[in-house]
């Protein structure tokens, strides 16, 4: 381990990066339009779409992802645990996130047959491909300052995912398929498995596994497990975790409802308009026709671009204050710009994109931090244990993203419909949909109030985690040490 260099270079950074780039180019699609895709475009009626989320998001999470854990902990290959993960879902993964947003003519039943097994399927493949690749952060080094470092570059990635899929994808749709959104959407997703494919293989062949756990920290499953249920970090950021994207889910979920029914055009027309002629003057006209969905994608740009200048900024602060505070902070006053959206008139366009910006800002500085801790509480179980399990922690965490991403996307159209919006399939044919009072003011809420409630609840959990900046520095000295023996 001593001859072993902890040191990345920038090249096998990015390397790493490209894989959660393309992940998010699948998870920020499921995350934005899969309630949307599914009733407003594939037809199911709000309850069915609910049901399918929530039942086939809770297997993955409970079924697929410690399976996934337990054998990639497992596996050993010239490649390493985790690396070959990537290399062997690199394509099945882009195959079958096509095919979950394709629009086969079936008759209904067949929909939500259809709908069921590729959404099952896409989780599945998600897990085995993304589990791995986040576990794979673990042991890529064990100097925290360098993961920091690796997650600030890892995040800066997916942010450019999520700009695409938020910003860019739904104009794209219309314009792809010509107004025909489920055309339009099967073939940017087309392009998105090409790309997604590409990107996968260069983190396999750009990263290396330096933590390589002694013979005798071999465990069983039912050793790791226990382990677990004993580390109270663990069991505080899997909460954490699960509550952070019950609100993700919710929030990113709404917006598109929000922006459809709540946002008033002609306010909306009006204050995007210079905005859209400034960018065409520079050769920018990716937006479209559309005002809704142009003020759309100029809304998520801006949340995403200052996410961005977020995550820039979080190394720095982590380094010197430690990654929970810092953490706790940021949330905490990010969620305070998603609140403000409860008093936001539908003529307030103004107010709703400086709040969003204001929130990006925030809340990107704690977007690196997450998934650090998470390796952070790899080292403390190896620490206070003396073995090494970090796929099956990561694939405890990957339970409270996808049980967070299920619960937030399931709510989603559930709320929607105790609120009363209508669905295409609940729509009388050829009529144009106009939504009660109920409806419009149910997305209002859900972009607001139902989105920080899980994460004014996460802050007050960050009070019961431990593993501040001391400690920090203390587990890295004595891992080190311990590893320098080997």
């Amino acid at each position: 381990m001593s001859s072993i260099s902890q040191k990345l270079s920038i090249g096998e950074k990015i390397g790493y990066s490209l894989g959660d780039l393309a992940a998010n180019l699948v998870f920020q699609t499921l995350m934005t339009y899969l309630a949307y895709f599914y009733t407003d475009i594939y037809g199911l009626e709000a309850n069915h779409a609910s049901v399918i989320m929530l039942i086939v998001g809770l297997v993955a999470a409970f079924g697929f992802n410690p399976i996934i854990g337990a054998i990639a902990d497992r596996t050993n290959s010239k490649w390493g645990k985790f690396r070959p993960w990537i290399l062997w879902t690199a394509i099945p993964l882009g195959v079958i996130a096509l095919l979950a947003f394709s629009t086969p003519d079936f008759s209904y039943k067949g929909k939500v047959i259809y709908a069921t097994v590729t959404y099952t399927l896409l989780l599945l493949l998600y897990a085995a491909n993304n589990l791995p690749y986040s576990a794979l952060s673990g042991v890529i080094t064990g100097d925290m300052g360098e993961r920091n470092s690796l997650s600030s570059y890892r995040f800066v990635a997916v942010m450019f995912a999520q700009f695409f899929v938020q910003v860019f994808m739904l104009p794209i749709i219309e314009s792809a398929g010509g107004g025909d959104k489920a055309v339009g959407i099967e073939i940017v997703m087309t392009w998105l498995a090409i790309i997604g494919t590409i990107m996968l293989l260069i983190t396999f062949f750009t990263t290396k596994e330096r933590i390589v756990p002694k013979p005798e920290q071999k465990s069983s499953v039912k050793e790791d497990l226990s382990d677990l249920f004993k580390n109270k970090p663990w069991v505080i950021m899997l909460l954490v975790t699960t509550l952070v994207f019950v609100s993700l889910a919710i929030k990113g979920g709404s917006y598109v409802y929000y922006f459809k029914n709540y946002v008033d055009e002609a306010s909306l027309t009006s204050f995007i308009s210079p905005i859209l002629n400034f960018l065409s003057s520079i050769g920018i006209n990716f937006f479209g026709e559309d005002p809704l969905s142009a003020g759309f994608g100029l809304f998520n740009a801006g949340g995403i671009i200052f996410m961005i200048i977020g995550i820039g900024l979080s190394k720095r602060l982590a380094d010197k204050y430690g990654k929970r505070d810092v953490f706790k902070v940021f949330l905490f006053i990010s969620t305070l710009f998603v609140l403000f959206f409860y008093f936001f008139s539908k003529e307030s366009v103004e107010l709703m994109f400086i709040s969003q910006i204001f929130h990006g800002f925030f809340y990107g500085i704690t977007i690196p931090l997450l998934w650090a801790m998470i390796a952070d509480v790899a080292d403390y179980s190896e620490w206070k244990n003396n073995r090494r399990a970090t796929a099956i922690i990561f694939s405890a965490m990957m339970v409270g993203l996808k049980l967070g991403l299920t619960i937030g996307g399931a709510l989603v159209v559930k709320i929607l419909n105790l609120y009363n919006y209508i669905t295409k399939e609940a729509s009388v044919l050829g009529e144009v949909i106009i939504q009660p009072e109920s409806a419009i003011q149910g997305t209002k809420m859900l972009v607001s109030v139902y989105a920080s409630i899980p994460f004014l609840i996460g802050c007050g959990l960050l009070f019961f985690y431990e593993i501040n900046k001391k400690m920090e520095s203390q587990i890295e000295t004595e891992l080190n040490e311990r590893r320098l023996t080997e």
